[in-house]
């Protein structure tokens, strides 16, 4: 093998040298490397198993927040047809107290009128009764008993009475 330029005991000494070093570096570099990427490798394994908890997780707090978001929507929205019942049922029980109102303001009205109307016929009438005595008094020229002028004035409002209902 010289004859190839090859040293035997070199090539021995070398493979040798290299054969150490590579134990060396088996058991100093590889074995500690590998154990290095091996923890890294589950660091990184665990870090997306958390996120993916976490991700889980963020959804599932999103459906209960849209949820709860939702429940205060439908509840308000109760609220707001509730105060629109409120609103409805006192702007109805105004109404219905001020129709109330008015009818009895007219029933007063009524009620006066009636008062006002029965004293009017009530002073045409005495009205009427003196100015009939005193045409009677004057057309026959004396002057007739009260007695007799009240029964008079009776016969004539009775007679009026009766041409105003026919």
């Amino acid at each position: 093998m010289t004859e190839l330029g090859v040293n035997v005991p070199s090539l021995i000494a070398y493979l040798i040298n290299f054969l150490i070093l590579l134990g060396i570096l088996s058991v100093f570099a590889y074995k500690p490397l590998v154990r290095l990427m091996d923890q890294r490798a589950e660091r990184i394994r665990e870090s997306l198993e958390a996120a993916d908890q976490a991700r889980q997780e963020a959804a599932s707090s999103r459906e209960a927040v849209e949820e709860a978001l939702n429940e205060a929507r439908q509840q308000g929205q109760r609220l707001l047809d509730q105060t629109r019942e409120a609103a409805e049922r006192y702007r109805a029980e105004e109404m219905e107290r001020a129709r109330q109102e008015a009818d009895a303001f007219v029933l007063r009205a009524r009620a006066d009128i009636q008062r006002e109307r029965d004293a009017a016929i009530e002073e045409v009438r005495s009205n009427f009764g003196e100015l009939a005595i005193t045409a009677a008094e004057r057309v026959i020229g004396r002057t007739l008993d009260p007695r007799a002028h009240e029964d008079l004035i009776a016969q004539v409002l009775e007679e009026g009475a009766d041409l105003r209902r026919n």
